[in-house]
């Protein structure tokens, strides 16, 4: 051993320390004398390690009359490749997890440790041969290497990220992106790897497995211009062109350049829209994007996904050179188009693949594009314009600026574009819950408006077949004003599409009581909720034909004929639906039904219908399905 060059002394913890509730516990068992620090060559610096922080070391165990008993030198019997582990992390001994904090870079010290210190603790976390000395006091003789912040990218510690330099931005590769990096590799001893000519950039496609699985995930964490160290273990490595061989490998040490990447983007999440970036934007993903709506710009051409790739629209040759512009969220290009360009940052260039159901089969189709075709669209933005911000505009300004939007709401509603329309609205309402009306009349117009743009809002969601979300809205202004008519006679046709014909009844009969000029829209509402009863009883009939022919006892459940449609027959299992009985026979006493047959002794058929219902609903059916 060298010569020791400072005594002797008792070990003293280091002041900064975070650490786990479990480290904490263990540190308690420190006892006065277990732990004691000799340095043998000083480190450089004044920086000692601290939780989270990566340590690189080498080892030498022996006992006190100097036998070695393990370590990492080759010259000792080691691999001759340094420890690696992170403090607060790793599962590490006692002495060591109390030692290596007080230890400079460069510094090597020995750490003597008594049973309790090293592989002696009581449940001590890190395992050793059976021939291990641990109930004997024992010297560590620590060389820290190296020591630096460390990026934990798996909790197994198989995968760990050390920057050797800042990233220009923060957006991160992620699944299709197509990356360009400058990668080198080599074992954890030190033993080159790589096949490929060094220095020479590598492209390849995240989320392919082109590159070591644990490689991947750590680029997966790296921005444009960082270079980082990735420390993969062997589990996190698979044979790849980049490593034509593994075998033996049980880590490798990636450094890594990521020079450029290629967004590609899945916005459907099922492959059918691709939006793959050609020229970067400027500004940061995504916080510069027209997320919101805007008022945008955008130069595009349009092409056939077709071997000639033929162009049937070009805003620079067919529009007379001028961009297309347009406010976002009105329905005014095909879907799967606005929903890429709000993904752009201004001045990016993009190549847009979509199929045709997001493309120009649910929007006005150029006379030259087949119905059904795919389609791509080459897209510029070139800018855009927030909405305007009510902060410091006067009440009159703010509901002229309303009455535009709601206007466009309208217009999507009358096109049949029922989620736009609803967002539209509902964008209102949320900025108005930052609008303060200065008088009574202000307040008045400000509350008659919100009360229209939530019947909107009703309006929407009973289109779009929520009648739940429907009812909920119009009770809004109901909570507020009980005697709104128009919400009433909304929830009302909310509530015959749901098939709850009670509640939109008592809505449409309320509705005259308060407004007898409502008189006339209430009794046509009656007599649709009248017709709509008869037809949901007419298919109940049939739906539940059969029931009328069974004995009172007999049961019947749902089945389905050659035909395929559902039918009822007989069964006899414990768990089925009880016989229906009538009023009358409930007031006899014990329900047991009289053996006449037919469907006088079943029950009325208002009973039949809710049970029938019921049965629906225990079946997974729709009552709106059923209209």
């Amino acid at each position: 051993m060298a010569v020791v060059k400072d005594a002797e002394q008792e070990f003293k913890p280091p002041k900064k320390k975070t650490s786990s509730d479990e480290d904490d516990k263990r540190r308690k068992k420190m006892i006065p004398g277990g732990l004691m620090k000799a340095v043998i060559r000083p480190g450089g610096g004044d920086a000692t390690p601290s939780d989270g922080d990566q340590v690189i070391y080498h080892s030498t165990v022996r006992t006190l009359d100097g036998a070695v008993v393990e370590s990492s030198h080759l010259e000792f019997g080691g691999k001759g490749t340094p420890i690696r582990q992170v403090l607060g992390k790793s599962k590490m001994i006692l002495g060591l997890l109390e030692g290596i904090p007080t230890m400079l870079k460069g510094e090597i010290a020995v750490l003597k440790m008594k049973p309790e210190l090293h592989y002696g603790e009581d449940d001590c976390p890190v395992s050793v041969s059976d021939s291990f000395p641990k109930d004997a006091e024992l010297n560590f003789e620590i060389e820290l290497i190296e020591f630096s912040k460390i990026k934990v990218v798996t909790e197994d510690l198989g995968v760990l990220k050390k920057v050797l330099h800042e990233a220009q931005s923060w957006e991160n590769p992620r699944d299709l992106y197509e990356v360009k990096a400058r990668i080198s590799a080599k074992s954890g001893d030190g033993q080159p790897l790589q096949s490929h000519i060094t220095g020479q950039p590598i492209l390849f496609t995240f989320g392919k497995s082109e590159v070591p699985k644990g490689l991947e995930m750590g680029i997966g964490t790296m921005s444009r211009g960082e270079k980082a160290v990735i420390y993969v273990t062997s589990p996190y490595l698979s044979l790849n062109p980049l490593i034509p061989s593994v075998e033996g490998v049980e880590e490798v040490h990636f450094e890594v350049e990521l020079i450029h990447f290629i967004q590609v983007r899945d916005v459907l999440g099922d492959g059918r829209l691709i939006k793959r970036r050609i020229k970067d934007g400027k500004g940061e993903f995504p916080m510069d994007c027209p997320l919101q709506d805007s008022r945008l710009r955008v130069h595009y051409k349009g092409m056939l996904i077709d071997e000639e790739k033929t162009v049937f629209y070009d805003t620079r040759v067919d529009n007379h050179g001028q961009p297309l512009e347009f406010s976002s969220g009105e329905g005014l290009v095909p879907e799967g188009f606005e929903m890429c360009v709000r993904l752009m940052l201004p001045e990016e260039i993009s190549l847009v693949t979509c199929p045709p159901d997001y493309a120009y089969d649910k929007f006005t189709r150029p006379a030259n594009v087949p119905e059904g075709a795919h389609v791509q669209w080459e897209i510029e933005l070139l800018g855009f314009e927030m909405q305007k911000d009510w902060t410091g505009m006067d009440f009159r300004a703010i509901m002229d600026d309303v009455e535009k939007t709601k206007g466009t709401g309208n217009r999507l509603f009358k096109e049949g574009k029922f989620a736009l329309a609803k967002a539209k609205y509902e964008k209102v309402l949320r900025e108005f819950n930052h609008v303060n009306p200065q008088d009574d009349e202000e307040g008045k117009e400000f509350g008659n408006t919100r009360n229209l743009l939530n019947l909107n809002v009703a309006a929407c969601y009973l289109k779009m077949g929520d009648c739940r979300k429907s009812i909920e809205t119009c009770n809004k202004v109901l909570d507020a004003n009980p005697v709104h008519v128009k919400a009433l006679y909304r929830r009302g046709m909310a509530y015959m599409a749901a098939g709850d014909f009670e509640e939109a009844r008592r809505d449409f009969n309320k509705m005259m009581t308060i407004d007898k000029s409502s008189e006339v829209n209430a009794k046509a509402a009656l007599l649709k909720l009248k017709q709509t009863e008869q037809e949901v009883e007419k298919k109940a009939r049939k739906q539940f034909k059969g029931l009328f022919d069974k004995k009172p006892g007999e049961i019947s459940e749902v089945g389905v004929d050659d035909k395929g449609k559902e039918t009822m027959t007989e069964n006899d299992d414990d768990d089925a639906q009880e016989p229906f009985i009538s009023s009358q026979e409930e007031k006899d006493g014990d329900g047991d039904a009289p053996q006449a047959p037919g469907p006088a002794r079943m029950g009325s058929f208002s009973q039949l219908l809710t049970s029938g219902m019921n049965l629906f609903k225990s079946l997974g059916v729709n009552r709106c399905a059923i209209l």
